[in-house]
């Protein structure tokens, strides 16, 4: 695992004139690779053509990246081609290339990152208020450069004493439900929901024009710009819900002192399933995945010790008395089928009350819980404000982050 850190850099002429030095040498070595298949039957390895091809206005590992890139394409076409027999080999040339820039091309001076271009080459200059990265690609992104750096991975060591662990309940409507035994906290994710059922009537709808136009037409290339231009932004939007509200729901459990984490798994939950075209829709495009791996690793940086835990019957079972339902739960409300308990509440802290007693072997045991506990907590998506709690921050900036 890895953190990276995108910083926008703009575009300059020196930024210009490196890129296309970059993709010199990476059509070299393709012609080279090639033209030496096509004559000789011979497929050099990458250290032959990082001797035989180097640029005077790169750095030498700079140089060489762009040849391992050729060959990591290489590599990726021979395993497509084992289950897939119209993958083709990387045989484009490229007028412009990815930067990339190793340690050893690095150095920090008064809060500027001087990347080396080679002995007697202006070095690249970027404002840099943080600490050397491992590695720094620079890439274009239509509309400018971005400067992508690699960190290695900075965790907090875990507490040795306290054993507050919180259950988490992922959901479609509600991102994450977490309860501790005390609190219950509630992402509110139907801005999401709502981002992606957009993103499905935007395809639709550009979709259908796209295929009434002539192919090859200048309309047609124009609504295909435009498609991909609309499903980016939305892409973006969605990864950024996604970040602010789990960091938003991280933070608030560290402050509340929350040590361990028990994240439902409900990775199966597809297999073998049919509940109609529009709720099938739903679920393969919920993301439970990319949310529990951004929970996963913000929780480890800050200290906390995350696993997954089997959910079966954490719906349906009372976490009052341990009575177990035996039709679904209708609604966003459980209520007990016993009539001597007869406990009312929220369904997503029902499912996240009893992950956490399931991983505490305490399910089905009757707790003296439900007259107190207490109203979850909302926590919605807020744009433009940190949800980062100022411990955090400083725990950030301690790391150099």
């Amino acid at each position: 695992m890895y953190q990276i850190k995108r910083v926008k850099i703009g575009k300059t002429k020196q930024l210009d004139e490196l890129a296309h030095a970059c993709g010199e040498v990476y059509t070299a070595t393709l012609v080279s690779f090639w033209r030496t298949v096509r004559k000789k039957g011979i497929w050099l390895k990458p250290k032959h053509l990082m001797r035989w091809h180097n640029s005077n206005t790169l750095h030498a590992h700079t140089a060489d990246a762009c040849v391992q890139a050729f060959f990591a394409s290489l590599k990726s076409w021979r395993e497509r081609r084992k289950t897939d027999t119209t993958a083709k080999p990387p045989r484009r040339r490229k007028w412009y290339f990815r930067i990339e820039y190793k340690r050893s091309a690095m150095r920090m001076k008064d809060g500027k990152l001087l990347l080396s271009n080679g002995k007697g080459n202006e070095p690249l200059v970027l404002d840099w208020p943080w600490t050397m990265p491992q590695t720094l690609v620079i890439r274009w992104t239509g509309a400018e450069y971005e400067a992508i750096a690699t960190y290695e991975p900075c965790f907090l060591p875990v507490p040795e004493n306290g054993d507050k662990i919180a259950g988490i309940d992922l959901g479609e409507i509600h991102m994450a439900v977490s309860h501790d035994g005390e609190q219950t906290y509630i992402l509110n994710g139907r801005l999401l929901r709502s981002k992606r059922q957009y993103r499905n009537k935007l395809l639709a709808r550009l979709q259908k024009k796209i295929d009434a136009k002539k192919k090859g037409s200048r309309r047609r290339k124009r609504l295909v710009r435009s498609k991909q231009k609309q499903l980016k932004k939305l892409a973006n939007q969605i990864k950024t819900i996604e970040h602010q509200s789990t960091s938003r729901l991280i933070s608030t459990l560290q402050k509340d002192g929350v040590q361990t984490l028990a994240i439902g798994d409900v990775r199966a939950i597809r297999q073998d399933l049919d509940v109609g075209s529009k709720n099938n829709q739903k679920l393969h495009q919920w993301s439970f995945g990319s949310l529990r791996h951004k929970l996963t690793y913000k929780a480890e940086r800050v200290g906390m010790v995350v696993e997954i835990q089997e959910e079966s019957y954490t719906s349906k079972t009372c976490p009052v008395c341990g009575k177990r339902r035996k039709s679904p739960v209708q609604g966003r409300n459980f209520c007990c089928t016993n009539k001597a308990c007869g406990w009312k509440g929220h369904r997503d802290l029902v499912g996240a009350c009893n992950i956490r007693y399931k991983y505490r072997g305490e399910m089905g045991i009757p707790h003296v819980v439900g007259a107190d506990m207490a109203a979850p907590i909302g926590l919605r998506f807020m744009p433009h404000i940190g949800v980062a709690r100022k411990e955090e921050m400083y725990l950030r900036e301690a790391a150099g982050l």
